[in-house]
């Protein structure tokens, strides 16, 4: 079999950084997100200014968290929330690389902290019986419980649009029942007000 002889130039490029790594469509995401900031506050103007930690740590989980309770898009923006936490990280770590960050953080923890929380939660798990399948927004809406939920708000719905009783308030003040929509209409042009049932 015939082999092509490999480029001298593959085994000094193996062993650098590869941006190649990095999914071409989440670098643009990404970009698309660094240029609604550079539109609003001036391109690169973070190395310049310099930036705060907490702010940028405080963006950067609203986005992650606001994705993870089920909203995909920046209400603001119209962007990707997981774009925009990616956004505020890299502004964050520029500005660390720049020494270009205030960093507010408060005192340190303990080196180990999260490591002996992960010893008690394997613990917990070891010690308590299987714990059941989580609800998702997936599971839940497959369930029964959420179809009757739909249905029932689709029956609303039908009767506030559809309803064939109305309550019509009379000059004087007093309220009567209509059946049907041909006498709410001749109600009305006495100048008396209705709303449905």
């Amino acid at each position: 079999m015939n082999t092509k002889p490999t480029n001298p130039k593959d085994a000094i490029g193996s062993k650098k950084v590869s941006p190649s790594t990095v999914p071409a469509h989440i670098l643009m995401s990404v970009s698309l997100a660094m240029l609604e900031g550079a539109i609003k506050y001036a391109r690169h103007n973070y190395r310049v200014a310099g930036v705060r930690s907490s702010i940028y740590y405080d963006a950067a989980l609203r986005h992650l968290l606001s994705w993870w309770e089920g909203e995909d898009i920046d209400p603001d923006s119209g962007l990707s929330h997981l774009d925009k936490c990616i956004a505020s990280l890299v502004v964050l770590k520029d500005a660390l690389v720049m020494s270009k960050l205030n960093d507010d953080r408060p005192p340190k923890m303990p080196v180990g902290w999260i490591q002996d929380l992960n010893k008690k939660a394997a613990e917990l798990i070891e010690r308590l019986p299987p714990s059941k399948e989580p609800f998702t927004e997936l599971s839940y809406r497959d369930s029964e419980l959420y179809k009757e939920q739909e249905q029932s708000k689709r029956d609303i719905e039908f009767k506030n649009k559809y309803a064939k009783s109305y309550t019509v308030t009379t000059p004087s003040g007093e309220k009567e029942i209509k059946d049907n929509w041909k006498d709410v209409q001749e109600s009305t042009l006495s100048g008396v007000a209705f709303t449905k049932v």
